[in-house]
């Protein structure tokens, strides 16, 4: 019985990554060109980004915040990937390729309900330093 021969390796190296993150930013602006969706997102996430930053909130819930608006750039990419992937095989309509497509979906709506509690719960906990608004006041007390 013979050995199957063993996959060649691919080499890793910078070259190597400086690649993969060339095909990463290509993916990214294929979706800002090719995916409303994607783009609605990324609006929503660009908009909420600065109040996570701005809100008088402990760093790790601004960082938790901020990972739950990534979350849904990141599930609407595969969601992407997976409608391009089934389009691109066959565009006649099939129930499991409805079925693959539509878990997409609801990866990206799980997405957003997650950033809603998240985000609930961190507004609701902190609500005594936000309802004041004190830290909107001018100048910011880091600068002074």
């Amino acid at each position: 019985m013979s050995v199957p021969d063993s996959p060649p390796t691919k080499r890793r190296d910078f070259r190597n990554f400086l690649q993969s993150v060339g095909y990463a930013v290509e993916g990214f602006w294929a979706a800002v060109r090719h995916e409303p969706s994607f783009r609605e997102d990324l609006i929503f996430v660009l908009l909420l980004t600065p109040v996570a930053v701005i809100l008088p909130v402990k760093a790790v819930a601004t960082a938790v915040m901020l990972a739950s608006l990534f979350v849904i750039i990141i599930a609407e990419l595969l969601n992407s990937a997976v409608e391009w992937t089934i389009d691109d095989i066959s565009l006649e309509k099939r129930p499991f390729a409805k079925r693959a497509k539509d878990m997409g979906s609801a990866a990206v709506f799980l997405a957003y309900i997650n950033c809603v509690v998240v985000w609930g719960v961190i507004l609701y906990s902190n609500w005594h330093r936000i309802e004041t608004l004190e830290f909107l006041r001018w100048p910011l007390q880091f600068l002074q």
